[in-house]
C-alpha cells in the first residue's frame, strides 16, 4: 500500500514540477525578449537624439555620461556608458529589420557577439542558425571560430552563398549535409600528433555530442564498428549515423593517411550493401563519407562517377582554420 502511495506522490510531484519548469522557461524567454527590445528602443532614442543636430563627439560623450549616471541612480545597474554605446550600436546594426515585431528571440549576449561580425550576410546567417538550431552562446562562438559560414560558402555559387544569409542551412539533397573540411578541434589533437584511426574513432565517440553538432542538422548516432557479412567475408563500418531530414543512413570511414582510390571503392561497396540489404523501401539512398586527413581532389573526381550523389571525401582539421584565408578563397570564387 505504501508503495502505491509513494508512486502516486511521485507522479503528482512530476506533473507539478513539469508545469513549473515550463512556466519558468516561458518567463525567462519573455523577460529576455522584452529586455532586448527595450535595449533596441533605448538605442533608437539615443541615435535620433544624436541626429537632431547634436552629433558632435564631445557633446555625445558628455550626454551619455550624464544619461548613465541618472539611469543608474533611478533604475540600477546595467546602464554604464559602455552599455549605452552597445545599445546605440545594436539599433544601428538592426534598424533595417522589416518590422520591430520581427522577433529578437536571442539573448542580449548573443546579439553582443553577433554585432562584432562585420559582414552583414555572415551575421544574418549565424543569427538564423542560432534560432533554428537553438545554439547557446558558447556554441555560437565555436561555430564562428570554426568558420562554418566560410566552409559552407566554399561549396556554393554566388546565389547559394546569398541563400545562406536568407535561409540559413537548408537540407534538401545529399550534398547539403556534407562539409569540407570538418573541424574537430574539440578532440584536443595537435595538428601533427601521431595517432591511429582507432584513437581518432574513440575520441569522436568520447566527444559524440560535439561531433554531432559539427556534422550538422538531423543526425542521430547508430553505432560504431558496425559489422556486416557478405559472401562469407566480414566488414566493419567505422561510424554509422542516420539523418532524419533526408531519411537515409550516413556511413563514415576514418582515414588518417593519404586517401586512395581503394578507400573510395570500399566506401562504395559499403553504401551498396546498405542500399540493397539494410535501408527500408521508403528510405532514401545511403550516403558515404570518407573522412581523411589528406585528400587529392583530382583523385576523387576521376574515381567517382560524374553524376555521383552518394560518395564523398572530406578533409578533417584538428585545429581551427584561418578565417581570412577561407574568405579570400570565397571572394575569388564568387567574384
Amino acid at each position: 500500500m505504501s508503495e502505491v502511495i509513494k508512486n502516486k506522490n511521485d507522479e503528482l510531484y512530476s506533473q507539478i514540477a513539469s508545469v513549473l519548469s515550463k512556466s519558468r522557461q516561458f518567463v525567462v524567454s519573455t523577460v529576455n525578449t522584452t529586455m532586448v527590445r527595450t535595449y533596441f528602443e533605448i538605442g533608437r532614442i539615443i541615435v535620433e537624439n544624436e541626429q537632431d543636430g547634436k552629433s558632435r563627439a564631445e557633446y555625445g560623450k558628455e550626454t551619455l555620461k550624464n544619461l548613465s549616471e541618472r539611469l543608474t541612480k533611478d533604475f540600477g545597474k546595467g546602464f554604464s556608458v559602455t552599455n549605452l554605446k552597445q545599445m546605440r550600436d545594436f539599433f544601428l546594426t538592426y534598424q533595417n529589420r522589416q518590422t520591430l515585431s520581427d522577433q529578437f528571440s536571442l539573448s542580449w549576449s548573443h546579439y553582443l557577439f553577433l554585432m562584432r561580425i562585420e559582414n552583414s550576410e555572415e551575421r544574418k546567417f549565424y543569427e538564423i542558425e542560432c534560432k533554428n538550431s537553438n545554439w547557446s552562446l558558447r556554441e555560437l562562438r565555436r561555430q564562428f571560430d570554426s568558420a562554418l559560414y566560410e566552409r559552407l560558402s566554399l561549396s556554393k555559387n554566388k546565389e547559394g552563398v546569398k541563400q545562406l544569409s536568407q535561409k540559413g542551412i537548408v537540407v534538401a539533397k545529399q550534398e547539403d549535409i556534407v562539409k569540407d573540411p570538418y573541424i574537430l578541434e574539440f578532440l584536443g589533437l595537435p595538428e601533427k600528433a601521431e595517432y591511429s584511426e582507432s584513437d581518432l574513432e574513440q575520441k569522436l565517440i568520447d566527444k559524440l555530442e560535439k561531433f554531432l553538432l559539427e556534422l550538422g542538422k538531423g543526425y542521430t548516432f547508430v553505432g560504431r564498428q558496425i559489422r556486416f557479412t557478405f559472401d562469407e567475408e566480414h566488414y566493419r563500418v567505422d561510424l554509422v549515423f542516420y539523418n532524419r531530414l533526408l531519411q537515409c543512413f550516413v556511413l563514415i570511414d576514418l582515414k588518417i593517411g593519404k586517401l586512395t582510390h581503394q578507400d573510395l571503392g570500399q566506401m562504395q561497396m559499403y553504401v551498396n550493401y546498405y542500399d540493397r540489404f539494410v535501408k527500408l523501401e521508403h528510405e532514401n539512398k545511403t550516403i558515404g563519407i570518407v573522412l581523411c586527413k589528406n585528400k587529392n581532389d583530382a583523385l576523387v573526381e576521376i574515381t567517382l562517377p560524374e553524376d555521383n550523389t552518394q560518395i564523398f571525401a572530406s578533409k578533417y582539421e584538428t585545429v581551427l582554420p584561418k578565417k581570412e584565408e577561407l574568405k579570400k578563397l570565397i571572394e575569388g570564387k564568387i567574384d
